[in-house]
């Protein structure tokens, strides 16, 4: 058993003063390089798994035609969020975009405009970041191309309009007994 130190401390101070062997590099460090996504800028960004972005059944985007930008995210978190290059911004250009139908540029030109945009900031990796804005991007293509189905007007039935109006008498009674009684009453 180690000598105690001769000046007094408390458990935790003392524990903490002892050298204790450093953790080895970050275990997923190896696996993160192959997932990472080409940022505009960088020369050494690897290439992404995903090479083309599913939106639905009707359409998927190459990776190719989605701009990156990374920007440091701001915020509370210390030097961390304001060195660190971790908010992702992602943006798809729908004019110049050769992978969209003629109907399914005009609908999203319409709906969304001429570029469509998702970032991501809150998490403190850039990769999860990456994979959040590529998730809502996809959920606003996906959202600008549904195509809802025309409504049909109907008319009520007659049992309904009966009900209805049963229902209006009826709460008519009611008010016209909570009113105060007149003079001949």
């Amino acid at each position: 058993m180690p000598a105690r130190p001769r000046w007094r401390c408390t458990r935790r101070a003392y524990r903490h003063s002892v050298a204790r062997p450093r953790p080895g590099p970050f275990p997923y460090a190896a696996g993160m390089a192959s997932r990472s996504r080409p940022v505009s800028g960088t020369d050494e960004a690897t290439e992404p798994t995903r090479e083309r972005l599913r939106v639905g059944r009707s359409l998927s985007i190459p990776i190719g035609e989605i701009e990156w930008r990374a920007t440091t995210s701001g915020g509370p978190g210390g030097q961390h969020a304001n060195r660190s290059y971790t908010k992702v911004e992602v943006r798809f250009d729908v004019l110049r975009s050769p992978s969209l139908g003629p109907r399914q540029r005009a609908r999203l030109l319409e709906r969304l405009g001429p570029v469509v945009r998702a970032s991501a900031g809150e998490n403190r990796s850039q990769a999860r970041n990456r994979e959040v804005a590529l998730d809502r991007l996809v959920s606003r293509l996906a959202e600008g191309l549904r195509a809802e189905p025309p409504r049909r007007a109907t008319t009520p039935s007659a049992s309904s309009t009966e009900r209805r109006l049963a229902e209006k008498h009826s709460r008519a009674a009611i008010k016209r007994s909570r009113a105060r009684p007149g003079p001949d009453d």
